[in-house]
């Protein structure tokens, strides 16, 4: 007799706002369609802010839940754990740096699993399966706050980095080994573009782009929109994308970045896109540094009294100096190869 088979149901609760930006629900969205492809059934418990990142980026309406209201956390959760009910979820996967091992109890329920995606390693988790992408991340560092039970998948290799990224791979890595000048550059600091910093690194870039082509990400709500839209107004150099989804393409065809230190980071090693990382939290500090002191980045601190000189020298370098460009194309895009998903979401099913 042959059984049917159980479509798992997975329910999504991820962070999202004007100060934590986007990441999270984008990671989450990268894994909900891996497991989509996998046979799951996936479902996200929205927030306003979270919404409009899955609407942008082309999440189907009809798997979408009713939205809640709650501004607080305690409501969010509450509402989260009615919702896992009313999906009948069979695991509820968690990016959130404000929900620790209280939290997860109430959403991880009777007889349904716990997924924590985490990349701070600051808090007790209740879960069944912990992913931290971080670079250096090993088991030891959450020894004291998981389980003992416990699974961990851990790296850059898992790193949630949409398909298109590792689809543009091969192209970009066979761009890059002819060690050809800087003829194209990005600057993509978040679409939520935290602290306006993208107009400041605009303004600073400008006067020493020479002939290269600039390409600017943005969210439509971004602070730096209308300054950065009269910046290019003036200048046939400046290109802006607003609410852009082909990211692959536009970090495969650049020769060098200005990059925010989220999880962006590897989208770009996927690519192996030479880049200047930009701290824009004070979470991202230790492993942008960490990174920086391996040789695989160039750091640069966006709240430093120094940053725009500190921005222009790392600029420099970076566009006068193909050897240097190829040396951190070939080391980053050893940290990721762009698979992260797929290896989460089996992990995931595993459960």
């Amino acid at each position: 007799m042959t059984l049917p088979q159980v479509e798992p149901r997975i329910l999504f609760f991820a962070d999202a706002g004007p100060e934590v930006g986007g990441g999270h629900v984008m990671r989450c969205l990268t894994l909900a369609r891996a497991l989509v492809a996998r046979g799951a059934a996936c479902a996200f418990v929205e927030s306003r802010a979270a919404a409009g990142i899955l609407r942008r980026f082309g999440w189907p309406s009809q798997t979408l839940l009713a939205m809640t209201d709650a501004d607080d956390l305690e409501g969010q959760v509450a509402y989260a754990v009615e919702i896992a009910s009313r999906f009948e979820a069979d695991a509820v996967v968690v990016d959130h740096y404000r929900v620790g091992a209280a939290e997860e109890e109430l959403l991880r329920g009777p007889g349904r699993r716990l997924v924590a995606i985490d990349d701070l390693a600051d808090r007790r988790h209740v879960c069944d399966l912990l992913v931290d992408p971080g670079y250096g991340r090993r088991r030891e560092h959450y020894d004291a706050l998981i389980p003992p039970r416990s699974a961990v998948r851990l790296g850059p290799s898992h790193a949630l980095v949409r398909p298109e990224f590792a689809a543009a791979r091969q192209r970009a890595m066979s761009r890059r080994a002819k060690h050809g000048p800087a003829r194209r550059a990005l600057v993509s600091l978040g679409l939520t573009d935290v602290g306006g910093v993208t107009q400041r690194v605009v303004r600073a870039l400008a006067p020493m782009l020479e002939e290269m082509r600039l390409d600017i990400v943005l969210g439509s709500d971004a602070p730096s929109l209308p300054a950065v839209r009269a910046m290019a107004g003036a200048d046939r150099r400046l290109h802006i994308w607003v609410d852009n989804a082909a990211m692959a393409s536009l970090m495969a065809d650049a020769d060098l970045a200005v990059g925010a230190g989220g999880s962006s980071v590897w989208e770009r090693a996927t690519v192996g896109l030479p880049a200047a990382t930009v701290i824009l939290a004070e979470n991202q500090r230790a492993m942008i540094e960490h990174m920086a002191d391996a040789g695989f980045t160039r750091a640069l601190d966006a709240g430093a009294a120094d940053f725009e000189p500190a921005l222009a020298a790392a600029w420099t370098r970076l566009a006068g100096d193909p050897p240097l460009r190829w040396r951190l194309a070939e080391r980053s895009a050893e940290l990721c190869d762009g698979h992260g998903a797929e290896r989460v979401a089996e992990a995931v099913l595993e459960l």
